[in-house]
């Protein structure tokens, strides 16, 4: 595209997104009344619709072992904030979810994980299986205008291994409810044909949930990087992984089959399992040497319908037994992302991602100087490899939030004006890695536009 037509597409992309945030902040808009400008050539007097508006931005893709965005690879930097959709339901705590998206704007943030599920709790999404709440749907759909607005794009993760918002447990107890579950044991999740069924309609119906801001199908837009099939997958009862394994091959299956132009990943932790090499095994920490509960990284992320791999990392809990050292957990961390990165070169050769990793301030010894080092070290592995082409993409701190959301807050929570340090150092990663980009893509530039507004 011309370059004066890139700049009217994107006055086009500002005027809509302009539309979608008077909804956020005060309600309903009645779109036809909202005259918008038309992009050159188009030959429509009236200008397109918010719907090709949103529509005109490229999709993250994956090429071999790297992320790519219009053509040039994709270095970005991310973090966690689960509550999005929750916090937008309502008026009172949407400023929560504006306030979170500015502060990762100014530290050159360019992706962030959420959840896109809620199964029969509090503000529950999905009410009962098949069942969903518009009131709660209408809340993510803002979360995708409010991300877009700064720059920022998604990874949506579409189930919970632990009871936190429903999880598996709830679908296990929808179906034990109805009489039609096999078992009352979580992990019939991933077995229980009745529960596959459950879960299938929840993702078609999200996938093709169209936002009733901009008329985008969820599947149609490049807001959201990618879905995660799974926050931390685990099938205890079969620790051979077979369970766990023909779950996923299903349904990344499924959601390929409805949407191919996003990106998907299983959300595993990346504990290597009974079909990794011994060399591997023992890079895993602890009890998980000989007891991965059910995911084995290596054969997980081989499935062809998944794009990327994830791995997670928290050496407080899981060396915890071990009563392990600062220099022992700092090197622990450092090889295991250094281990999976490797993975990713050599046997998957597909993009790894740390996306989720922390250093809880309630370990016996605290000291905020310890996140410090940890976090360093674990963005320059990161930064090496793709300083190299390697297929280490990202690290997603886990996680951060704005002002006053104490009650969301846990053993990792960091609220970034709170820890100057810190926020320097998440920061200056976002500008190495958009650097490396030499600054090709309008995220590159968003993120090296908050780079030279100094490292407050």
């Amino acid at each position: 595209m011309a370059f004066g037509g890139g700049l009217a597409l994107y006055h086009v992309l500002g005027v809509a997104t302009c539309v979608a945030l008077l909804y956020f902040t005060f309600g309903e808009v009645d779109l036809r009344h909202i005259s918008l400008p038309s992009l050159p050539g188009s030959g429509a007097a009236s200008g397109p619709s918010p719907r090709a508006a949103a529509v005109a931005a490229p999709f993250v893709e994956r090429r071999g072992s790297q992320l790519f965005l219009e053509g040039e690879p994709f270095y970005p930097n991310g973090w966690n904030s689960y509550w999005l959709m929750d916090q937008a339901v309502e008026a009172r705590s949407r400023d929560r979810v504006s306030r979170m998206f500015r502060a990762a704007a100014e530290m050159g943030l360019t992706v962030c994980r959420s959840w896109a599920f809620n199964d029969g709790a509090y503000n529950a999404l999905q009410v009962s299986p098949g069942h969903f709440d518009e009131r709660v749907f209408k809340a993510l759909d803002r979360v995708l205008v409010e991300a877009g607005r700064h720059g920022v794009r998604l990874i949506l993760s579409l189930a919970n291994n632990l009871e936190a918002y429903g999880g598996k447990t709830q679908y296990v107890r929808w179906a034990w409810e109805e009489g039609v579950g096999l078992s009352a044991s979580n992990d019939s999740f991933f077995f229980d044909p009745a529960i596959r069924d459950y879960f299938k309609v929840y993702l078609k119906t999200l996938l093709t949930r169209k936002n009733h801001l901009t008329g985008v199908e969820y599947r149609d837009d490049p807001t959201i990087l990618a879905w995660e099939l799974m926050n931390e997958p685990r099938c205890t009862t079969d620790p051979s992984g077979d369970t766990l394994q023909r779950w996923i091959e299903e349904m990344a299956a499924y959601v390929k089959s409805i949407d191919r132009k996003h990106l998907l990943t299983v959300g595993t932790e990346g504990f290597y399992g009974p079909t990794s090499p011994p060399s591997k095994l023992a890079v895993n920490p602890g009890i998980w040497k000989d007891n991965n509960y059910g995911s084995d990284f290596i054969r997980n992320a081989k499935i062809p319908d998944i794009d990327f791999a994830s791995i997670h990392l928290y050496p407080d809990t899981w060396l915890l037994q071990q009563r392990a050292t600062v220099d022992e957990k700092l090197e622990f961390a450092k090889r295991w992302v250094a281990s999976h990165i490797e993975d990713g070169d050599t046997e998957l050769g597909k993009p790894v991602l740390t996306t989720e990793f922390g250093l809880s301030h309630r370990a016996q010894g605290f000291d905020p100087a310890h996140r410090d080092v940890l976090y360093r070290a674990i963005y320059d592995i990161v930064y090496g490899s793709a300083a190299r082409g390697g297929a280490g993409a990202a690290a997603f701190v886990w996680q951060l939030a704005p002002e006053g959301m104490e009650e969301f807050h846990d053993d990792f929570s960091v609220v970034p004006s709170e820890h100057p340090s810190l926020r320097r150092l998440i920061k200056e990663q976002s500008c190495r890695l958009a650097k490396l980009r030499r600054g090709a893509g309008e995220e590159a530039k968003r993120a090296l536009s908050a780079c030279a507004a100094g490292s407050s």
